[in-house]
């Protein structure tokens, strides 16, 4: 179930992650390029067994955009998809480290997204921006690069900074330079993964040593109390990505699941697909489980997409245009889920 009629809007996606089988298949053929034997079932699906499994297949498949052109195609057919479930936002994740393995640049990278943004927008009336992330394991160096490049390539759809990877692979105090420079050179929001392979610490990390308002997933968070009513008490927005959570056995069952818990206890959660097509899921199926493993109501999910809206890094105009949106036919939706109005972050 996807419910289309719901208004939804995402913060948690990565995308060259979002790149379907067939469109991989698609893009190495106009590329020339052999993909690796085994990444896909026979009955054409992404093939991985376990966690780091799954990272080896995404990075293989990831290796097939290689061009603007890529970026741009992988952006739009993505966004296509989210509209025809009523997505009115995304906000999409994007490593320029990906990027210049397959030797792009990143004004290239950044170029394409760009392009399938507008066209989608154009089209579908969909909104959409860029949060240009690092990858921890790659290192604080190469971390401090990127976020230096995106003060020298700046554009207002490129809203965003975070850090995805290894989450028990150095500290988030050691990343503190690298999110100084995007907060306060480059002016970005920022968000990080933590509080999904790793604990509640990794949460408590990012919350004293980076300016964060956001944090990928954390849903961890919950074996710790205090970390809770913290994130409650700040107003931090959670990006909650159900469905990959059990795939990558973060927990056995949706049953199993804080996502109910977080938000009773007061913390801002919000709706997420993070890597579609390997999780067998979409951003219109995370609310369908919302309602139906969760027991959402209407309201329920209609706040979800007020507390993206509200914890988006966008422009207070586009905000605003969305928000009533989102808000029509639902008195409710006024009302972000957990009783908090977080800000932009920016």
């Amino acid at each position: 179930m996807t419910m289309p009629d719901i208004p939804k809007a995402e913060l948690h996606v990565h995308l060259e992650g979002t790149a379907t089988p067939e469109l991989v298949r698609a893009l190495a053929e106009r590329n020339g390029m052999a993909l690796p034997p085994g990444l896909f079932t026979e009955a054409g699906h992404f093939a991985w067994t376990d966690f780091l499994h799954f990272l080896k297949v995404y990075d293989d498949a990831a290796s097939a955009i290689r061009t603007a052109r890529d970026y741009r195609d992988v952006t739009y057919d993505y966004l296509r998809r989210c509209a025809a479930e009523g997505a009115v936002y995304v906000e999409v994740m994007s490593s320029p480290d990906h990027a210049r393995m397959a030797g792009l640049s990143f004004q290239d990278h950044l170029d394409g997204i760009v392009q399938g943004f507008e066209d989608a927008r154009a089209e579908f009336g969909i909104e959409a921006r860029l949060i240009v992330t690092c990858v921890r394991h790659f290192g604080v160096e190469r971390g401090l690069e990127v976020a230096r490049a995106c003060t020298r390539h700046r554009h207002p759809l490129l809203t965003g900074f975070g850090m995805g990877g290894d989450e028990n692979h150095l500290s988030a105090a050691d990343f503190a330079p690298v999110f100084a420079i995007a907060r306060h050179d480059a002016g970005l929001g920022c968000t990080v993964h933590a509080g999904e392979s790793a604990g509640p610490e990794s949460v408590r990390d990012a919350l004293d040593h980076l300016p964060v308002g956001r944090i990928g997933h954390g849903v961890r968070a919950i074996e710790d109390a205090d970390l809770v009513r913290r994130i409650a008490g700040e107003g931090i927005v959670l990006e909650v990505c159900p469905t990959s959570n059990i795939r990558t056995a973060v927990y056995g069952s949706y049953a199993d699941h804080p996502l109910n818990r977080l938000r009773e206890a007061g913390c801002a959660v919000t709706l997420n697909s993070d890597d579609p097509p390997y999780f067998a899921t979409t951003l219109g199926g995370e609310y369908g489980i919302a309602a139906e493993a969760f027991g959402w109501g209407e309201d329920d999910l209609r706040n979800a997409t007020v507390t993206a809206l509200e914890a988006g890094f966008l422009d207070d105009e586009t905000r605003a245009r969305l928000r009533r949106v989102t808000s029509a036919g639902s008195p409710a939706a006024g009302r972000p889920n957990g009783g908090h109005g977080p800000g932009s972050g920016h």
